[in-house]
């Protein structure tokens, strides 16, 4: 099975789930407009790349993947609720995501502030639910690390800081050091947890979690500057959003330029792959999806 079947597979299986939970959501009397904004914010679109790790990850540890799904899923509403947020005027205030309005554009703001809260707790709640692992200590594992993932020294911290530097123009001068640490929260942590979450089910030992963490820490890395290459040379048809948003904005492509850039992404290319050396075979879909990283065009 080549990757993009692989890839196209995961996304149908988590596509599923998130339709199931949001009819479940209809079912139980949440109102119907807001449950179109929450279709409009997490169905039919997107890579579905991290819950692809979440269940690629979990397959190193033969954990099939509908016992990771709920994770995988998890994951996803986690994702789907930060560009919800960020596409928001306020924030980064952009107007398509995914070939499509963004949901504030499609509906409106205060709509779309809630789509995001009701979004993220959906992901803690599919995480605490017995169907996540039958064992409490695990899902209460997957709960603490989907958090740290999220919160101040992940996700909205990293946010906070590439908001800080767009807004008010702080630091001055940023370093290589500061970018990198604000793309590894704003990026790097939950594509992070993607991957650990799988190490999570598999109830891998600590050296095995250590190696994928290395992986997942480089196509972090990677991910970031593929993106920002994309936005300095990408066309904005073939993304289905916005090119050229970042320019003046501390990333490193704006640091140190287009070619050197290339060659980070490059390194982390080959350090990502090379992470991946004890899990044979198994890590193939991993591998794969390094590749795509680097040489994604949208």
């Amino acid at each position: 099975m080549t990757f993009d079947q692989r890839l196209a597979d995961a996304a149908r299986l988590v596509e599923a789930r998130l339709a199931g939970m949001l009819d479940g959501a209809a079912a139980q009397g949440v109102p119907p407009r807001l449950i179109a904004a929450l279709r409009h914010a997490t169905l039919g679109g997107g890579k579905r790349l991290r819950p692809f790790l979440v269940l690629e990850s979990a397959g190193l540890f033969d954990v099939a993947p509908q016992d990771a799904l709920p994770a995988a899923a998890a994951v996803e509403c986690l994702h789907c609720y930060s560009l919800a947020h960020d596409d928001l005027p306020a924030m980064d205030n952009d107007d398509m995501r995914r070939g499509q309005p963004t949901v504030h554009k499609a509906f409106d703001q205060w709509t779309a502030i809630l789509v995001g809260d009701a979004l993220q707790a959906a992901a803690f709640m599919e995480l605490a639910r017995p169907q996540a692992h039958a064992d409490a200590s695990v899902r209460n594992e997957l709960v603490a690390g989907l958090a740290k993932a999220a919160g101040l020294g992940g996700l909205i911290g990293g946010q906070y800081l590439d908001l800080e530097a767009d807004k008010l123009g702080l630091p001055a001068t940023p370093s290589v050091a500061h970018i990198e640490r604000l793309q590894a929260m704003k990026t790097g942590a939950l594509i992070g947890f993607a991957c650990e979450a799988g190490a999570i089910l598999g109830r891998a030992a600590p050296d095995v979690r250590r190696a994928l963490m290395v992986y997942a820490e480089r196509l972090g890395a990677a991910f970031q500057i593929a993106d920002d290459l994309l936005d300095a040379e990408g066309d904005a048809a073939a993304m289905g959003k916005a090119a050229r948003k970042d320019a003046g904005k501390a990333t490193l492509v704006a640091l140190l330029g287009l070619p050197a850039a290339r060659a980070r992404l490059a390194t982390l290319e080959a350090e990502a792959l090379a992470a991946l050396a004890p899990f044979g075979a198994k890590a193939d879909g991993l591998r794969a999806a390094a590749q795509f990283v680097v040489r994604r065009e949208k």
